[in-house]
């Protein structure tokens, strides 16, 4: 497969699981700011923001029409679901012979139809449209798409996004606290209630809820899912093991920070959750980038506020 195939591929599965996700950890935490009138909104705003990966700006205080303006509609704003979208179906244009015409009309039809300006009492409904884009076009790709290669690069790319991207919400509860989301909330924000409930059968707690989304190892959703789907991702690619350890220094950060995931005590990571979820995107953002030394050294990343960090 050529390389800039392979590339576009990888990013086209990343954005539709940013889109995902931002549209996600938005709408929990602007339901919470109208919910909650003790939280002060400008903190609240900018602590988002920061986790975000984006500035705020240090000059006036903001409300959540910033934050909507910022990272929902902004198409020129790397971080906002708008680009996402956008540099999804660029993406998919330059892949055009690889994908499914499925796969392309759902992206071409969810960038067409992206609101570039949304009524502040609309924003969960156009929120709750994103998320139904996202699953159409990953549901798509997943009936129409060969296992092969290509279809390895595509997922690879949404495994590591989806950690990226539950490591944020979790990092945005630790942050706000007593004041932030229930764990039913954040739960429900990634539609794992239900699957929580089948597991533990009780009131979701601190400990139990960070352990599903941290560590169940069947919830599609849990960062160890994801981390574990993205190494086989890899394996696949390239199925080559060498006598002694891993020569693929993407491999290799994602077995180190399963490890540290899976052996180190839950309470420890709870007690710790901000650093350990900053290591887990740190770890994210590195694998991207030898991803992209090893298979497309040729192209340039993306520009995302997190990356170029």
């Amino acid at each position: 497969m050529l390389s800039r195939i392979a590339e576009s591929l990888f990013w086209i599965g990343r954005y539709i699981e940013r889109a995902d996700g931002t549209a996600r950890i938005l709408d929990v935490y602007l339901q919470l700011l109208l919910e909650d009138v003790a939280v002060d909104e400008d903190t609240a705003c900018r602590a988002l923001l920061g986790v975000m990966g984006h500035d705020a700006p240090p000059e006036r205080k903001l409300t959540r029409v910033d934050v909507v303006n910022s990272l929902a509609t902004d198409r020129t704003q790397p971080a906002s679901i708008a680009y996402s979208v956008n540099a999804a179906r660029e993406n998919a244009r330059r892949a055009r012979e690889i994908i499914s015409t499925e796969l392309w009309e759902v992206l071409n039809a969810t960038y067409a139809n992206m609101p570039r300006r949304v009524n502040p009492e609309q924003v969960h409904q156009m929120f709750g449209w994103v998320r139904e884009r996202a699953a159409l076009a990953g549901g798509m790709a997943d009936s129409t798409a060969s296992r092969d290669d290509a279809w390895s690069f595509f997922t690879l790319g949404r495994f590591i996004e989806r950690a990226d991207m539950v490591a944020r919400l979790l990092a945005t509860r630790a942050l706000t606290e007593a004041s932030g989301p229930s764990w039913t909330t954040i739960l429900r924000s990634v539609g794992a209630y239900e699957a929580y409930l089948r597991t533990y059968r009780g009131v979701p707690s601190s400990t139990n809820a960070a352990e599903f989304l941290l560590l169940d190892r069947l919830f599609p959703r849990s960062i160890l899912f994801s981390v574990r789907g993205a190494e086989q991702c890899l394996l696949d690619i390239e199925p080559r093991q060498d006598r002694i350890g891993y020569v693929d220094q993407a491999q290799r950060m994602l077995g180190q920070i399963r490890a540290e995931l899976e052996f180190r005590p839950i309470q420890e990571i709870i007690e710790d959750l901000p650093v350990v979820m900053d290591k887990v995107q740190t770890t994210t953002t590195a694998v991207s980038h030898a991803v992209r030394e090893r298979y497309f050294p040729t192209h340039n990343m993306p520009a995302w506020t997190r990356e170029a960090s």
